[in-house]
């Protein structure tokens, strides 16, 4: 008894002093991912830094960028190399069938699934791996098309509690940006964050028209789900520069990096489409 008394003290005495030095707790990490074996994406580059730039300020994580996908692994890796066990959460900013073997793959859904870790998709992240089945049902869909390519975006705020959205002030806003149209998708397995508001989108255009495939008219721009244990975020939003630089979208993607990395908390239950 003396013994345990002793070591709770000594526990005591080590947080009061680490408390008094005001050191901070431990910073997380964040892998994001930017190989491109399909599309090129210019903004791939400037989003990725904007992430870093963003852990950097807020002094929450650090970033590790790579265009390989050598981290994405459970494996002992040489040369100093981390692997997935180091990472609280993975970005990916990518297209097309990215260079990872069966085993990465299983390790990347553990990591996320069973390890209850974080999984961001930016943008052309459901335009990867469409030979990979549970990939698609971890970010919740895959790429198909972008009926108004790069246009002025009217996005209605769905969920105006959740803190990737609550600083919309206004339940709605326009960026210029190019939004995605998924296939495989059900909001009854995510939790629609914004979506684009149809009522204000051309849907007779003969050149749009054909490109048009949801016929619920149901645009998902931004959700949340839970995986397993873990935690995933994606968002068509970060074609352009200017989606990067917009304050608004660049606190959406800040706190849904906080909130892959557990750092907050929010709702994951699905909803259905609100009516007007």
């Amino acid at each position: 008894m003396r013994t345990l008394c002793a070591l709770a003290i000594a526990c005591a005495a080590l947080s009061f002093t680490a408390a008094l030095s005001g050191q901070a707790p431990s910073k997380k990490k964040v892998l994001c991912i930017g190989q491109v074996k399909g599309f090129q994406h210019d903004s791939v580059t400037y989003g990725l830094a904007s992430i870093w730039k963003w852990g950097q300020e807020t002094g929450l994580y650090d970033t590790y960028i790579r265009t390989d996908c050598e981290l994405i692994t459970k494996k002992k890796l040489p040369n100093n190399a981390k692997n997935l066990d180091w990472f609280d959460a993975v970005v990916f900013y990518t297209t097309g069938e990215l260079d990872m073997d069966d085993s990465q793959k299983a390790d990347l859904l553990s990591f996320v699934r069973d390890d209850g870790k974080g999984f961001v998709g930016v943008h052309s992240a459901p335009d990867t791996f469409y030979k990979w089945p549970e990939y698609g049902e971890m970010i919740g869909g895959y790429f198909d098309g972008h009926p108004w390519d790069t246009f002025k975006a009217p996005i209605l705020i769905e969920d105006p509690n959740s803190p990737m959205t609550k600083h919309f002030a206004a339940g709605e806003f326009v960026v210029n940006d190019e939004i995605y149209q998924v296939r495989d998708w059900s909001r009854d397995k995510v939790r629609v964050l914004m979506r684009l508001n149809e009522d204000k989108l051309d849907l007779t255009n003969e050149k749009i028209k054909p490109r048009i495939k949801r016929t619920d008219k149901d645009w998902a721009v931004t959700w949340i789900k839970s995986y397993g244990k873990g935690r995933v975020l994606y968002s068509t939003l970060g074609h352009t520069y200017e989606a990067w630089d917009n304050k608004d979208v660049a606190k959406m993607y800040l706190e849904g990096l906080k909130w892959a990395l557990g750092l907050t908390e929010a709702d994951t239950s699905s909803h259905p489409k609100p009516v007007k």
